[in-house]
C-alpha cells in the first residue's frame, strides 16, 4: 500500500475519528489538566500522607509511571499497582488513588472497592462510570473531567492532573516553572513533527517510515523508563504493530545476548534508544555502547535525544514524539489508529465481573 503522509486526503481517509486532533492539542490539555488538578479541593487531613499508591490500567497507569520518577526524588514513595487487588500496606498516611479514564476499568474498580476497606486516603481520577459512582456513593473525593477521547488521547489528565495535586498536597515543590517549560518545549517540537511538515524535514514520519514492517524495541533509562513503555504501548494500540520496551542499564545484562538467533531477526527489527543529558554519565556511556553491539549485530537503530532543559520537558517531548510516530506508522499501515477491536472482542469475552 502506497500511503503519502504529505497529502491531506490521507488524513481525511484513515483517520475519521480524528485522533491527530488529540496529538494537536497536547500542549494545551497538559496545562488545563495542571491547573485542574491545582485547584481541586481536598479534605486538609489529606496533606499528611507520606506515601502513594496509584491503581490503573493502560493509558491510565502510565500517568502514575510518568509521575513516580518526579515525586520519589523529592523522598515520598509512590507504586503503580496494575491488578485486581491493591498492595498490603495502605495505611492511614497512604494516598491511594484509582485511577481510570472510563470509570469501568474492572482492575481498578476491584482494588478502589478492597481499598475502600483500609484507611488510606483514597481519591479517584476518572471521567464517570463506577468508579465515579462509588466515589460518589462513599463520598471519596474525585477528579472527574470531560475529555471525550480513547483513554491513551487523555494522557495528561492521568499525568499533569497529578503533578498538580501533588504540588498541592506538598509531596512536590513549585514545578510551576517546569509546566511552563514543559509547554512551550512541545509546542515548538510540534512546529517540526505536525502533519503539515514533508516528510524529508519531519523527523517523526521519517522515524515512522524506517519502522514499517519492522519489530520495535524502544529502550529507555531513568526518566524515559515510562516514556519507553509510552512509546510500546502507543504503537501496539495506535499502530497495531508488535512493540517491546526495555530498561538501561538493565538490559545489558541479558537483551544484547539475545540479538544473534533467530539470525532473520536482524533484519526485520528496529531498536529506538530514547536518550536524555541528564541521564548519569555510564548509563550514556552503555547508550553508546549498546548501540555499537546493535549495529554489529546488524540491528537497524535510531539514538532519540529528549528536548527541553528539566525532566518533565524531556519525558513529554518524547511522548509527544512517540504518539505522532505511532500515529503515522498507522497511517502508513492503511489502518485507522483510533479503534482497538481486539481489546474490545477481549472484554466482550471476558463479560462483566
Amino acid at each position: 500500500m502506497n500511503i503519502n503522509l504529505d497529502d491531506p486526503q490521507t488524513y481525511e481517509t484513515l483517520d475519521p475519528s480524528d485522533m491527530l486532533g488529540h496529538l494537536r492539542r497536547l500542549p494545551q490539555q497538559c496545562q488545563k489538566a495542571w491547573q485542574a488538578g491545582l485547584d481541586l479541593a481536598l479534605p486538609a487531613d489529606y496533606a499528611g500522607v507520606n506515601k502513594v499508591v496509584i491503581s490503573g490500567m493502560g493509558g491510565s497507569a502510565i500517568g502514575g509511571e510518568l509521575s513516580r520518577l518526579l515525586v520519589e526524588p523529592t523522598g515520598t514513595p509512590l507504586w503503580v499497582s496494575r491488578d485486581y487487588q491493591p498492595p498490603p500496606f495502605l495505611d492511614s498516611q497512604t494516598l491511594f488513588i484509582a485511577s481510570s479514564y472510563s470509570g469501568m476499568t474492572e482492575e481498578t474498580i476491584s482494588a478502589f472497592a478492597t481499598a475502600l476497606n483500609t484507611p488510606a486516603k483514597k481519591l479517584v481520577v476518572t471521567t464517570g462510570g463506577k468508579l465515579r459512582a462509588l466515589a460518589q456513593e462513599k463520598n471519596i473525593p474525585a477528579f472527574v473531567y470531560d475529555y471525550p477521547a480513547q483513554p491513551r488521547a487523555a494522557l495528561a489528565y492521568g499525568f499533569l492532573s497529578l503533578l498538580g495535586i501533588f504540588q498541592k498536597l506538598g509531596l512536590l515543590g513549585d514545578i510551576s516553572g517546569d509546566v511552563a517549560e514543559m509547554v512551550s518545549t512541545m509546542e515548538k517540537l510540534a512546529q517540526c513533527i505536525n502533519e503539515k511538515v514533508a516528510l524529508p524535514a519531519n523527523p517523526a514520519k521519517e522515524l515512522a517510515s524506517k519502522l514499517v514492517g519492522r519489530l520495535v524495541m524502544v529502550y529507555g533509562a531513568g526518566v524515559l523508563t515510562p516514556v519507553a513503555r509510552r512509546w510500546k504501548t502507543q504503537l501496539n494500540e495506535n499502530s497495531k504493530a508488535w512493540a517491546f520496551n526495555e530498561t538501561l542499564p538493565e538490559l545489558n545484562h541479558n537483551a544484547v545476548a539475545g540479538y544473534e538467533f533467530p539470525q532473520e531477526m536482524a533484519g526485520k527489527a528496529f531498536a529506538v534508544l530514547l536518550r536524555s543529558p541528564s541521564l548519569h554519565q555510564r548509563i550514556l556511556l552503555r547508550y553508546q555502547i549498546t548501540a555499537e553491539i546493535l549495529a554489529r549485530s546488524g540491528v537497524s537503530h535510531q539514538v532519540i535525544d529528549a528536548e527541553g532543559n528539566q525532566p518533565l520537558s524531556q519525558m513529554m517531548s518524547l511522548v509527544m514524539l512517540g504518539d505522532y510516530v505511532s500515529y503515522y506508522l498507522a497511517l502508513l499501515y492503511g489502518v485507522d489508529p483510533s479503534p482497538v477491536k481486539v481489546i474490545d472482542y477481549l472484554k466482550a469475552k471476558l463479560g462483566p465481573k
